[in-house]
């Protein structure tokens, strides 16, 4: 079984409580980097002694949030250890959408800052594996929107990883064309084909410059579906808007490449 201790600063008596199998575990990572704080997130359900794989996820625009927390438990299951980065800092949390399309554009405009950033979060998640459960030499990332684009511009850095996983996401990027053959997972992109904020200009670029490396990726584009379509709370009609259909679709091709890349968990 597994346990988890309660030390008390006060005195030396340490006090142990059993933890039940499929409890939800949640564990925060505090780290530094060029003088910014940042907390990222672990959850993963208590029981069983193999290591996991683990799934680095980027949320979008909005960054940490509960409803992001919910979507990285969903991912994380029964099978999977989920880190849920924080790509600003602790001193920004973006309320509404103005903000967070501040902080994402702060982001966005300085492409090593994006790199060096989410390859800081994998490190992190790497080095804790021991504390986790996770088998740091199985993981995948994933993202949203914002998040999406950030984990392809993980990837286009030669980050270690056996997958990436985007979510109606940023597709362009002046690291692009010179940078896209040296990403070293399998890559799969997941869009909506009427999407307003990535249009198909942005994605036939994206796919000309795939098309020029040795990268194992695809793309698959849903009909009838627009940005945002796995967020519950994307309302904006015919702009950002969940799309049920699309969004378990989706959900099912990202579970479809990692059981070829891992096999089924269920086997082990």
């Amino acid at each position: 079984m597994n346990l988890k201790s309660l030390f008390l600063a006060a005195s030396s008596l340490v006090i142990v409580f059993p933890v039940s199998a499929g409890e939800w575990m949640k564990k925060v990572m505090r780290y530094d980097l060029d003088g910014t704080t940042f907390e990222s997130t672990v959850v993963y359900r208590a029981g069983g002694d193999d290591l996991r794989p683990g799934v680095l996820m980027v949320p979008n625009w909005m960054g940490p949030t509960e409803e992001s927390l919910k979507k990285a438990r969903s991912v994380a299951g029964d099978d999977f250890v989920v880190m849920m980065v924080d790509m600003y800092g602790v001193g920004v949390r973006p309320a509404n959408g103005e903000e967070a399309g501040k902080a994402a554009g702060m982001v966005r405009a300085d492409r090593g800052l994006m790199r060096a950033r989410a390859a800081k979060a994998l490190e992190v998640f790497r080095s804790e594996a021991g504390s986790i459960g996770l088998d740091p030499e199985r993981i995948a990332a994933i993202g949203f929107c914002f998040g999406g684009g950030t984990v392809l511009e993980l990837g286009r850095s030669g980050a270690e990883l056996d997958a990436i996983v985007t979510f109606h996401a940023d597709l362009a990027s002046p690291t692009l064309e010179a940078d896209a053959g040296a990403t070293r997972a399998k890559v799969m992109v997941l869009h909506g084909a009427d999407d307003p904020y990535v249009p198909q200009s942005d994605v036939q670029s994206w796919v000309a410059a795939m098309r020029a490396t040795q990268v194992d990726w695809q793309l698959v584009q849903f009909s009838g579906t627009v940005h945002s379509f796995t967020d519950p709370l994307a309302t904006a009609t015919g702009q950002a808007e969940y799309n049920p259909v699309s969004s378990a679709r989706a959900f099912e091709m990202m579970d479809e490449l990692i059981e070829e890349i891992w096999g089924d968990p269920e086997d082990e």
